[in-house]
């Protein structure tokens, strides 16, 4: 089976979370054949990799966003009801997928759509509707800006595949319900983090967008995310939580289903951790340096937990260039803090040589999905400190059905002072981290290896391929 994944802002030009979750896909099954999708800010290419590609990958298609395609597929006139589809959709009123048909092959390119009498209707009819006072001029472009990667993305010629898998929603989810619409195909999408709350969440944060149009673009991404859920034939995630949030969002109940994350659990838990000696506590951070995953508060905590006279290393292993604005802040901090003999910025590293020395790992992060990172250090023994942010507390103290202990301590987001009370306690109590190490350990034994959750997702393929007729297989 050739199968389309599809991603936006991931692999395979970022490292980690999303990214090493479809590596560990397309590497474990070499029965299918993958065509990669992916959607980036700008133009990417071979030197930009961050991943060696598996022999299955039968190709790399790059979207950039707003970037303009060459060639223009020619306008045609639009029937009463395409225009009645495409109105409703660009006024965020309606998923109607006859829209999807009519953005990707029947109106032009973008800049022959903005120029057309059609687009002028619509934005004024929005301003009057939303009961806008701004600039009229300033929300034009505004809707241009929000338009333009739409139809550009719509409009490219997208390969042939027997199924579409689309690992979140947005412009990836949007991609998928355009591929399945177009060669009638199942679509299977993933939802790590629930996108469309990720987005609303850095849009109301945003100063860039100003405070009166900021109700449209989060509604916008819900609109793209509701798309997505109604082409879809199944809507996944990692964790309960997340499924009622998408059934609360519009994914029909029928289509919902959790199949969580999983690591290679016997290369992990063989590792031989070294024997704590309790001059000092050593920790570890195994994370992207990037504002979401607040970093600065991990290093508040750090800071305070010198104030508490705790003698501490504190490792944080990942990319540096990801954005190097926000490391060169990071590194500020810490020398602002006088903690460079202390707290380290690795940069990407492999993981097996620096768990065996770690007393505790920390994860202060301000969004995620089941993080990956947390289920490898807990089979490797390792008792955490994370904010309860996604699936993380559902991963330290368990599900209902769970029979194991706590594998560490959750605490709210943005509070180093918590952080840094959980790590004293875990110098000052030693066995008991012994103990929520194992039970960590056992957790991820029992939940969370690579082989349940890839045999999931190769029964879940078959059964889509098969009700939609089997196609080139």
């Amino acid at each position: 089976m050739k199968v389309g994944i599809v991603v936006e802002g991931s692999y395979p030009y970022v490292s980690g979370g999303v990214a090493s979750w479809v590596q560990t896909v397309m590497r474990n099954m070499p029965q299918h054949q993958f065509e990669i999708i992916t959607i980036t800010p700008k133009p990417m290419t071979e030197d930009d990799y961050r991943y060696t590609l598996p022999e299955n990958v039968a190709g790399i298609m790059n979207l950039p966003l707003n970037l303009e395609q060459k060639r223009s597929r020619s306008r045609k006139p639009l029937t009463e009801q395409e225009e009645k589809a495409l109105t409703e959709w660009m006024m965020l009123e309606s998923v109607n997928p006859d829209a999807l048909e009519v953005i990707g092959n029947r109106i032009g390119n973008s800049t022959e759509f903005f120029s057309g009498e059609l687009f002028w209707e619509l934005v004024q009819s929005s301003y009057v509707k939303e009961q806008q006072s701004a600039s009229f001029i300033e929300y034009l472009f505004m809707w241009k800006g929000m338009f333009t990667p739409v139809i550009e993305l719509m409009q490219y010629d997208f390969p042939e595949v027997d199924l579409v898998h689309s690992v979140s929603t947005g412009y990836a989810g949007l991609i998928a319900a355009v591929i399945k619409h177009q060669q009638q195909i199942p679509y299977i999408l993933t939802e790590h983090g629930i996108y469309s709350r990720e987005r609303e969440e850095e849009i109301l944060q945003a100063s860039w967008i100003a405070d009166y149009y900021k109700k449209r673009w989060v509604d916008f991404f819900h609109h793209l995310s509701r798309q997505a859920y109604l082409a879809a034939d199944d809507v996944i995630t990692l964790f309960e939580r997340n499924s009622e949030l998408q059934g609360h969002l519009g994914a029909p109940e029928e289509k919902l289903r959790v199949i969580p994350n999983g690591i290679d659990y016997n290369r992990l838990s063989g590792i031989e951790r070294r024997t704590s000696s309790r001059d000092k506590l050593v920790m570890g951070a195994i994370v992207r340096i990037v504002p979401i995953k607040d970093i600065k508060t991990m290093i508040q905590a750090a800071k305070l937990l010198e104030e508490r006279s705790v003698p501490f290393e504190l490792y944080i292993m990942g990319p540096l260039d990801e954005d190097e604005e926000y490391m060169e802040e990071c590194v500020r901090l810490i020398q602002q803090l006088g903690l460079e003999n202390c707290v380290y910025l690795t940069g990407k590293v492999n993981i097996i040589d620096y768990l065996p020395i770690f007393d505790v790992c920390l994860l202060t992060s301000i969004s995620e999905g089941q993080p990956l990172a947390v289920l490898e250090g807990m089979a490797a023994g390792i008792p955490w400190v994370v904010t309860d942010v996604g699936s993380c507390s559902e991963l330290i103290y368990g599900g209902s059905h769970d029979r194991f202990g706590p594998a560490g301590f959750v605490v709210t987001p943005v509070k180093p002072a918590q952080i840094a009370e959980r790590c004293e306690w875990f110098y000052h109590n030693p066995a008991e981290a012994e103990k929520f190490g194992m039970n960590g350990k056992k957790r991820a034994e029992a939940y969370y290896q690579v082989d349940q959750f890839i045999d999931l997702y190769a029964e879940l393929y078959t059964e889509r391929r098969e009700a939609y007729g089997g196609h080139r297989v």
